[in-house]
């Protein structure tokens, strides 16, 4: 038994050895996210805001909802290299998962979206995407689909418009965070991860990965020119020449999960993304075993998804909804 406990007891020390060398600005996942001042969290809008997210009648043909492309089955992403929408149609970038976007101060590739509610007002009105005519028509649906009670519940009498839905969705994607990864446990002494792992960690910030990729999201939230593919970036919005092939610094959480890689989808495997990034970014040619520990690392970074249970959507009885393209 004193065998048993002093091994464990070791085990602790070396786990905590190691934390105590963790590189600077890798953080833990925190508990929770940060909430707007005009848009608190409650069980009743969360529980609105997820039958939102799963709701089709924000499409036009019906068809499609925020998990279309934001799948919560598989790690808050399609795993496609462009999304499918409205009438078949592939977007020209690749969908960014939604699990941690509470984190971020910036929505989208080119960080068009300050906030979530910004961001959840995007895809029912792109015609590529979900393709609804205007505001009202989400509006006119949900009410048909039964939603007014509900959204009395939530927001008070007369309240079902765009910026209340974008609300309820925001609010439920804000509970869709993974914590309890193994390099989350490492830190805080509560369990291991493996020798290549630690060496990956150690690399990563030796080639200086972490200037960019730092913090509990390991993204440090900014814009960095990221000089690959024929995608212009920030540049789609500004339309300033400084701001061509600029992107948003995107999180390594559950990156080994959420393949392909890049905003153009373009790179199928983490190999391939740490080698090209170590050359584009850093110029830097990394070895096949350097590669392999980043890789172990990065795979280190997945944390617990949240359970989730599918919605009974209201509609309304005795007559179908008639979606009209």
């Amino acid at each position: 038994m004193e065998k048993i406990l002093m091994l464990s007891m070791l085990l602790a020390v070396s786990s905590t050895a190691w934390a105590a060398n963790i590189p600077e600005g890798m953080g833990v996942l925190p508990s929770s996210v940060p909430v707007p001042a005009d848009n608190p969290m409650g069980e009743d809008k969360i529980a609105l805001g997820k039958k939102l997210y799963f709701e089709p009648a924000l499409s036009k043909s019906g068809h499609f909802s925020c998990n279309s492309c934001h799948n919560l089955a598989t790690w808050g992403v399609d795993n496609q290299r462009f999304s499918i929408g409205h009438k078949w149609q592939r977007g020209g970038r690749n969908a960014p998962t939604v699990l941690n976007s509470g984190f971020w101060s910036k929505q989208f590739w080119d960080g068009r979206a300050p906030l979530l509610e910004d961001q959840a007002k995007g895809p029912p009105l792109n015609p590529v995407e979900m393709a609804l005519d205007s505001e009202n028509d989400a509006v006119t649906r949900l009410k048909a689909a039964g939603y007014t009670a509900e959204f009395q519940v939530v927001f008070g009498k007369d309240s079902v418009n765009y910026d209340n839905m974008a609300k309820a969705i925001a609010a439920f994607e804000r509970t869709l965070n993974t914590p309890n990864a193994p390099f989350d446990l490492f830190v805080q002494g509560k369990g291991t991860i493996s020798k290549a792992a630690q060496r990956g960690m150690m690399k990563v910030s030796e080639i200086g990965c972490t200037s960019c990729h730092s913090g509990v999201l390991f993204s440090n939230n900014q814009f960095m020119k990221f000089d690959y593919g024929s995608d212009k970036g920030l540049k789609s919005v500004t339309g300033k020449n400084e701001d061509d092939h600029v992107f948003r610094v995107q999180s390594w959480r559950n990156v080994a999960m959420t393949a392909p890689y890049f905003h153009d989808g373009s790179a199928a495997s983490l190999q391939e993304v740490v080698k090209i990034m170590a050359k584009v970014q850093l110029n830097t040619a990394l070895s096949n075993h350097d590669v392999r520990d980043i890789v172990a690392f990065l795979e280190t970074l997945t944390g617990e998804v949240p359970t989730i249970t599918y919605p009974q959507l209201p509609r309304p009885q005795g007559h179908a909804l008639d979606w009209k393209e």
